[in-house]
């Protein structure tokens, strides 16, 4: 049975023959080599072309061997979705980082099992993080979000000119900002005119 290979860099001025060498250094005689080149590590498996074609070229109960985890799929779990797709297969998997053990086999499901869970609880835990961060800057007073490009005194006169019938257009280009900023500052003052009429209707 065949043994394939396969690289990846994500820029065009890298190149996979290290990577190729790597496998072969580690006594893996590779019949098939396959690489994407210029291709982002964030690109789910199925979507990196030279992947693609050694997917549909490479037969049931073969190998297919790699350098490193992310060379198979995006995250942890696309990792784990390209592995049980080649199991079924019968493709043996095999990343030369993690040893010679068959990712395919019951082992080897039973270590990306464990990989996914510790990718899931380190997203939940930067979520966390992040959370925290946010909350702490509020209850500091500290102002989230795009920086303000307007001061004051110049969204109040964006305002009058808004009122005198000026266009959008006109004024954005006056303060040199964004037709979605002043849009945004007319979109806040009509919200806070309206309050206004609300709680004098209520008085």
């Amino acid at each position: 049975m065949a043994v394939f290979g396969y690289g990846r860099v994500s820029t065009s001025t890298q190149h996979t023959s290290n990577q190729l060498i790597e496998l072969e250094s580690a006594g893996f005689k590779i019949d098939y080599w396959f690489s994407d080149t210029g291709v982002s590590g964030k690109t789910c498996a199925s979507q990196r072309p030279e992947f693609s074609r050694l997917l549909n070229k490479i037969r049931d109960g073969e190998t297919l061997v790699v350098s490193k985890l992310d060379r198979l799929g995006r995250d942890a779990v696309d990792v784990l979705q390209t592995v049980r797709l080649l199991a079924t297969r019968g493709i043996q998997v095999i990343v030369l980082q993690l040893g010679k053990v068959d990712l395919a086999s019951v082992a080897g499901k039973l270590l990306l099992t464990m990989l996914v869970a510790v990718a899931e609880m380190e997203r939940d835990l930067l979520v966390e993080r992040t959370q925290a961060g946010l909350q702490r800057a509020r209850s500091q007073g500290k102002r989230l979000g795009r920086p303000v490009k307007t001061t004051e005194e110049q969204r109040q006169e964006i305002r009058s000119l808004l009122n005198e019938g000026r266009s959008v257009s006109d004024v954005a280009r006056r303060f040199n900002v964004s037709r979605a900023s002043i849009i945004s500052i007319r979109n806040i003052f009509m919200q806070e005119q309206t309050t206004r009429t609300v709680a004098c209707a209520k008085v």
